[in-house]
Order: structure tokens, then sequence, then C-alpha cells
């Protein structure tokens, strides 16, 4: 196998690792609890966490070795598991059935913190890409990314419960602490040619900081490209309204199993979509690209739930879940393309940053909006009578109108980003960008 694939390959256990930790530690603790605050807790904590990290994580893939800050980010996760199997073998008698409880929210920082660790491969990977991938080949080559990434989601939102049940939160991080140590000896064994110059007596380093002042002027010398990322974190701001709202949507129509193993094949998209992108690429403007999969999906979103249908649910699942991967592909693309090697983990982590600090926001505002405000108003307010004789009426309707509102929203945002000048200048600026290979990289691989 090529470097390339194998890092695809050790990123994948990687990912269905932690991934399957922190979907774990969330079903796990509303058994012991019964508390639904304390598994919102959970998700508020991921998200903060992740917004927090990225700028500093970028730095640490930035100043070092890419291959070094993945086993890095291995080494962390597996020193704070372990130091998580340690507090459950000593837990207080009933420690875990507190939700307000300072044990068990301890607990809960160490094995998120472990899984945060994590991140710092979703941000040194992509660079792998810059370095490995010829820049006419790395638009297929994120599409694996992207396929790798659904497989994981597939596999995690199918493995989770059945490890709870049947062996209980120390059985998950056992399992974890273990395949986190089999990752991190697989790839010390994977040689990569980085291109990295050996450091200089007579030439002045750059200082090991965050630098996040920096970052910003880099990003903001490419025309365009601070647009691109407000513009991916406000359609991670409408996409709040799935994290709070569509499981709940979900169940208003089916079961708890039905909906569960509904969501597990509709999974399939992310793969079936980066097989797709890996074989037809992006073409020639990724940006393009980014905004058309936009349009089509808050087109869909308007619709998907516009009557109370479980088949026009799922299907408008499936659309989204297609073309979810063709975003993130052209955005690292462009990224990939426009900003020089030496700051992408920065750039990378910057965005990541940005773009995640918008969902938990929408999340905690649109679940009591929806309940107090929404929700009444298409019950029996004047919704209800205005739109409820082909709309619908009841709760489930007042959620159905959220996603409808969220899906005219992000169509107007996105035709007024299509006729933007930001979208002309960083489509030209992508259009004239050198290729890596030009300025140094290490391009030797290709993704087929």
């Amino acid at each position: 196998m090529k470097p390339f694939h194998q890092i695809l390959a050790n990123n994948l256990v990687a990912n269905v690792t932690n991934f399957t930790v922190w979907f774990a530690i969330t079903f796990w603790i509303f058994l012991e609890t019964h508390s639904v605050f304390a598994t919102g807790m959970i998700a508020g904590v991921y998200l903060v966490f992740t917004a927090g990290f990225g700028f500093w994580f970028g730095s640490i893939v930035d100043h070092n070795g890419k291959k070094l800050a993945m086993m890095g980010s291995s080494v962390v996760s597996a020193a704070l598991y372990a130091a998580a199997i340690v507090l459950v073998l000593i837990e207080p008698e009933g420690a875990f059935t507190d939700p307000f409880g300072p044990y068990l929210w301890l607990f809960v920082l160490v094995v998120m913190l472990g899984v945060i660790a994590g991140n710092i491969r979703s941000i040194a990977l992509p660079t792998l890409v810059t370095i490995l991938i010829p820049e006419d080949q790395r638009d297929k080559a994120n599409g694996l990314v992207g396929m790798v990434s659904g497989i994981g989601f597939l596999t995690t939102s199918v493995i989770s419960g059945f490890l709870v049940a049947y062996t209980g939160m120390l059985g998950v991080l056992a399992l974890a602490l273990g395949a986190t140590i089999l990752v991190l000896l697989h790839l010390s064994l994977v040689r990569i040619d980085e291109g990295r110059p050996a450091p200089s007596p007579d030439v002045p380093q750059e200082p090991k900081r965050v630098d996040i002042a920096g970052t910003i002027r880099v990003i903001a010398a490419v025309p365009g490209l601070f647009a691109l990322i407000f513009f991916a974190c406000f359609n991670n701001f409408l996409g709040g309204v799935f994290m709070a709202l569509l499981d709940a949507y979900g169940l208003s129509l089916v079961s708890v199993e039905v909906w569960g193993l509904l969501f597990g094949v509709l999974s399939t998209a992310f793969i079936a979509s980066g097989i797709i992108i890996s074989r037809t690429g992006l073409g020639k403007n990724p940006l393009r690209t980014l905004l058309l999969v936009n349009l089509i999906t808050w087109s869909v979103c308007c619709v998907f739930t516009i009557q109370p249908s479980i088949w026009l649910l799922a299907g408008g699942c499936f659309i989204w879940m297609l073309l979810g991967p063709y975003a993130e592909a052209a955005e690292h693309t462009t990224l990939q393309k426009v900003v020089p090697l030496e700051r992408q983990g920065r750039v990378f982590g910057f965005a990541q940053s940005v773009e995640q600090s918008a969902s938990p926001l929408t999340a905690f505002l649109i679940g009591p909006l929806t309940q107090f405000i929404v929700i009444p108003f298409m019950t029996d307010g004047a919704g209800a009578d205005t739109i409820g004789s082909w709309f619908g009426t009841g709760p489930d309707r007042g959620i159905a109108l959220v996603f409808t509102i969220a899906g005219f929203i992000g169509v107007i945002i996105t035709i007024l980003a299509f006729n933007s000048r930001y979208y002309r200048d960083l489509s030209a600026a992508y259009a004239a960008g050198k290729d890596d290979d030009e300025n140094g990289g290490a391009a030797v691989a290709s993704p087929a």
C-alpha cells in the first residue's frame, strides 16, 4: 500500500475508536443518570473543545512533522483512556449515577479530552494530502478522506450501542486503549517523506507559537478566503438545526429501533460520495462545486419535512449525506491550493475553530426557540390556523417548520454567495495559484 492509503486506513481506525468512545459515553451516561441535561452537556463540551483547541492543534501540525503530530495525538488519547479506566475501577459507589456529581464530570472531562486529542489528525490529514498528492489529484484524494469519515460515522453509529450494552464503559475504554496502541504502532512503521528541510543554524527559525495574528494575515492575503471560512461557519450555524432537532423529528415518525437502523443505512451515502469523488474529482473550480452542493442541499431542506413522511425524510437525509463530502472536499482542495504548506495546519485549525463554533450556538438556541415559540405557533397558534390545513399541526410540524425556514435561509445565502465579489476573487486566486510541487512540495503519490 502507498503511504497515503496506509495513513487513510490508520486514520479510519483512529476515528472509529475516538468517536465510538464519544457516542458510548453519551449512551452510557444517559443509562446511568437518565438525564438529558448530562447528555446535552457532553455534546456541548465536545463542540466547545473542538472550537477552542483548533487554533493550538493547527500550530502543533505546522511546527512538527505531520506523522509525529498524529502519533502524539494517539499517545495523548491512549494516556487519557488509561486514566479513565482507572477512574472506572476506583469509582466511589453511586458516583456515576449523579448527573451533577464532580466525580462523573471529572470522568467525562478525561474521556472527552482523549477524544478531542484525535482532532489533531483531522487537521494533519489534509496537509498530508498537499504533501503526498499531486495538485491535479487532490480533489479525488479529498474524496477518499471524506469516504473514510463516512465509514467511521457508519461504523460508530452501529457498534457504540452494542458495546455499551454488552461491555459497559469499562469494556469500551479497554477496547479503545488497545485500538489506539495498535494505531500508534502501525503509524510508526509507515514511512512518509514530508520534505521537511533540516534546520540550519544560520537561518532563523519561525517561533513555535500559535500565532493567530500571522494566520489571519495569511488568510487575509488570499482574496475571498475569509468569506469561504465564514460561509462554512454560517452553514454550520444553520446545520445546528439538524443537531438539535433531527432525532426528535425522526422519532416522531418511527420507533427508536427503526430510526437507528435507518440512520445507519443512510450513512452509506457518505461512502458512495467518497467513491464517486475519488473517481470523478470536483471539476476545475471546486469553489463552484461547493456552492452548487449547498444550493441543492438547502433546497432539499426546504421540502424534506414539508409533509410528515418517513420516506421523504429518508430521501432528504440521503441527499444531505451524499453531498456533504463534496462540500468538505471542495473546501479542503481550495485551501490546499491557495495557502502555503507551512501555514496550512494553522489555517485548517483556524477554520475548524471558527466553523465549529457555530453549531453549538444554534443547537443551544434552537431547542428553546422551537419548544416555546414554534411548536405552540404550529399547535394552536397562528401558524396552525394559516397553513395547518395542508402543512399539518402539532409539535412535530413545528419542528418541521424550523427545517423549512432554515432551508430557505440557506438557499438565499448561497445565491448571494454565488453572485458575490468574494466568490469571483477566490475562484480567480484558485485558478492562478501555483502547484505546491513548483514551490518545493513533495507530491509523490497518487490517490488512485
